[in-house]
């Protein structure tokens, strides 16, 4: 028992890198015995922080441009658009520096700092008397120096947020051992509850925050934010001893490259029938990470791992000789590329969510009683409060219930999950599209009865079922996906799979704003655009249904792709976890 427990010990030092300030010389450091959740805490601290900033500004941003700065609804929805999709693409950069050289902790560091510089200048552009839109209360045309300053302050949050973003969640679940198996099955549940604390920080976000843009002033509630953000950035530096550190790995894209290069050279060589025959280094050599079981799809690349009649030299060519692992690690990643595509549907409907879908509140009846009137973009916090609801049930009740079921330790697959999170995308596209036709006919009927036409009858609560059905679907794709680009990538690139996850949601959004482009150019030419001027002269219903209809065929090549996807099958170490299964909790010797 012994020597099983030093074993032990050493496979998570030889993993791991602690704190300077921890003896690591065989004993087990202070944060191990403690528990994962406090580090975890932690994290979650910076997060929570640089997500209520976030969704703060995003939830009424597009208010701010066309009251403030008096932008058209299609220049007001494309600039949120671009900014949401630049904020949420640059994680793809910051995640392969960490990844590949500066390790998780130092970019995130780093980036926070960036992030709070964004909010600083934000502040300043609303308080500083040359830096503010105008000097008057009212002003048809923002100052050029007050639009770049603000600009500017956005766009630097988006680069403090290219680091911030891949890195914290994957750092956060770095906390768990995955050869463990009571920490594997709470790293599953860290992801679910991951998002249930972010639903938090968007439901402080776009009410608190937002109530305070619209009753008492933007400056307030940007000064707000810069100090929630210095405090938690400091918070987070206090819990560095207790944090696991994985070391940069270099490169993580030249192994793949080499993969490519070596099966291209061995084309014409026959793959041999036993996968044993394969190049693989011994199990005791943690160069490489986990070990990875030869997969049966893209048997091309297993080219790259045939042993040709030449001995093995322990510094062979790698551009000529790969392992089997590099070769399956290379499949993860070409395995992604497909389902990755058919995520950005997910994308384009949460796009909505902060554009479009706050017009649309904008011109209903927003009062509560007759001293209380909700802000537009508070609507949104509806979506935080449908995930709020439907998390802990899915995590505490249909997960333990599905595992005795199928057997999977998640309960329910990954790409199961993400499936049924885009069944939701179609059902909330219908919804809006039937929401706002209503809308549109009680506008016109108010016209021809009273001859008014800046009256709002209609109830903002009719927008509830369609936030509602969005907080239920997040839970399933934006969770799924968020494991998948975790799990499903090698793990010497997980801060660039959480920078992938990110990129569903900003590419989705400048595919929201090409489509809106597009939409508004053909039917405009064609009679009465879909997306006009204000949004009453507009018929957003029809774009929805066209929304809806791309959606139900996106999920239909979905599971087409998800039936035939193979997940990463890892070799375990050691006896706790049954060899032979794969990441997912499926048994591949089956």
């Amino acid at each position: 028992m012994e020597q099983e427990k030093e074993k032990r010990e050493e496979r998570e030092h030889e993993k791991w890198v602690y704190d300077g300030s921890v003896d690591c010389k065989g004993k087990v450091p202070l944060r191990a015995k403690t528990g994962v959740w406090i580090a975890s805490l932690f994290v979650l601290t910076i997060e929570f922080s640089e997500r209520v900033s976030f969704f703060g500004i995003a939830a009424n941003l597009i208010s701010y441009l066309t009251k403030v700065m008096h932008e058209d609804l299609k220049t007001a929805a494309k600039d949120v658009n671009y900014w949401s999709g630049t904020t949420t693409l640059m994680p793809l950069i910051g995640g392969f520096l960490a990844d590949a050289y500066t390790g998780r902790f130092p970019m995130i560091l780093f980036s926070s700092l960036v992030y709070l510089l964004g909010l600083i200048l934000l502040t300043m552009s609303q308080y500083i008397p040359s830096l503010k839109t105008c000097n008057t209360k009212k002003c048809l045309q923002p100052r050029k120096l007050h639009e770049v300053v603000f600009f500017l302050a956005l766009y630097c949050i988006s680069l403090g947020t290219g680091g911030h973003k891949p890195c914290l969640e994957s750092f956060g679940a770095d906390q768990f051992d995955e050869d463990h198996v009571e920490e594997r099955k709470k790293k599953m549940s860290f992801f679910n509850w991951w998002n249930f604390a972010l639903c938090f920080a968007l439901l402080l976000g776009a009410t608190v925050i937002v109530y305070v843009q619209d009753n008492v002033s933007w400056g307030v509630s940007c000064l707000i934010l810069t100090i929630l953000m210095a405090l938690c950035i400091i918070a987070f530096y206090l819990g560095k001893p207790f944090y696991r550190y994985r070391r940069p790995e270099g490169n993580t894209l030249k192994p793949i490259i080499q993969v490519l290069v070596a099966a291209i050279r061995k084309r014409k060589l026959s793959c041999p029938s036993n996968p044993d025959l394969f190049y693989e280094i011994p199990k005791s050599d943690k160069s490489q990470g986990r070990l990875l079981c030869n997969t049966s799809n893209l048997r091309f690349l297993d080219k790259a791992a045939i042993l040709e009649d030449t001995p093995v030299n322990p510094k062979h060519n790698p551009w000529r000789l790969a392992t089997v692992t590099r070769v399956e690690e290379t499949k993860l990643v070409l395995n992604i590329i497909p389902i990755w595509l058919a995520s950005l549907t997910t994308g384009i409907t949460l796009a909505q969510a902060t554009t479009l879908f706050v017009k649309q509140a904008a011109s209903m009846n927003l009062k509560l009683s007759d001293n209380f009137t909700i802000p537009p973009g508070s609507v949104v916090s509806v979506t935080a409060i449908g995930t709020l609801i439907f998390v802990p049930l899915y995590d505490k009740v249909l997960v333990p219930i599905m595992r005795k079921i199928t057997g999977n330790e998640r309960g329910i697959s990954i790409l199961r999950r993400i499936a049924i999170g885009l069944a939701f995308s179609v059902m909330v596209m219908i919804v809006a599209a039937l929401v706002e036709a209503k809308r549109l006919r009680m506008h016109e009927q108010e016209i021809l009865r009273s001859g008014e036409t800046g009256k709002n009858t209609m109830s903002v609560f009719w927008l509830v079922p369609q936030y509602l059905i969005l907080g239920f679907g997040d839970s399933f794709s934006l969770v799924g996906l968020q494991e998948y680009f975790y799990d499903q990538v090698p793990d010497s690139m997980r801060s660039l799979g959480m920078a992938l996850y990110l990129s569903v949601i900003g590419v989705g959004s400048f595919l929201s704003s090409f489509l809106i482009t597009i939409v508004a150019h053909v039917t405009e030419k064609n009679g009465k655009s879909w997306i006009g001027k204000d949004i009453n002269s507009s018929r957003l219903d029809r774009f929805y249904w066209m929304l809806a209809i791309i959606n139900a065929l996106n999920l239909c090549a979905y599971l087409f792709l998800a039936k035939r996807y193979t997940y990463k099958s890892v070799q375990r170490i050691g006896n706790e976890i049954d060899a032979g299964k794969s990441d997912d909790g499926v048994d591949m010797m089956a």
